[in-house]
């Protein structure tokens, strides 16, 4: 039995306030654009064993932040997520593996109604008590993705060669949950 020290079974309720779902890519080969994402609700379940636990997500395309109005608007376009058709991105998982306080978590990840298999790995954080008496316990998690395997495939050739935007996103999660009812 793969057990990490607090997680209790049960249904543990995502915390968005203290969670942040985040990304990277590079642009134009010299430098690195950050966004994150500002509305999203999840589910963890905790199963006996810690195995047996899943984690679901759904985020708000539209709630994108990359602190540029004009880049968030295009990347809110048809060129990228297409928010008017594709208006949800959606991570469920298949298989949640603990070791130590090392988690994989396989899943699918739907983008734009294009489904592929997605391994996310990091860290478990730990469980907490905060100082009003609430049960938190915290995760860190990242994957990298191909933008195109997704059906994002707008780019621009660089006058010196290359793209503008890299295939290559980096997905990152540091996400809370609170600890079901007693």
């Amino acid at each position: 039995m793969t057990t990490l020290d607090g997680l209790v079974p049960g249904a543990w309720t995502f915390d968005p306030a203290h969670s942040e779902i985040g990304f990277s890519v590079r642009h134009a080969g010299i430098s690195t654009v950050r966004g994150t994402f500002h509305e999203a609700v999840a589910s963890l379940e905790v199963g006996e064993d810690v195995d047996d636990s899943s984690v679901s997500a759904t985020i708000q395309a539209a709630s994108i932040d990359t602190g540029q109005e004009a880049r968030d608007g295009h990347v809110k376009s048809a060129d990228f997520f297409d928010v008017e058709a594709y208006p949800e991105l959606t991570f469920a998982s298949t298989a949640f593996r603990v070791e130590d306080d090392e988690v994989s978590i396989d899943g699918e990840l739907t983008i734009r109604d294009q489904t592929r298999p997605v391994t996310l790995k990091g860290e478990f954080g730990g469980v907490a008590v905060d100082a009003f008496g609430q049960t938190r316990a915290g995760f860190s998690v990242a994957a990298s993705i191909s933008r195109k395997e997704f059906g994002i495939t707008w780019n621009a050739a660089l006058e010196a060669g290359g793209v503008l935007v890299s295939d290559k996103v980096k997905i990152s999660l540091d996400v809370a949950f609170l600890a079901p009812a007693a």
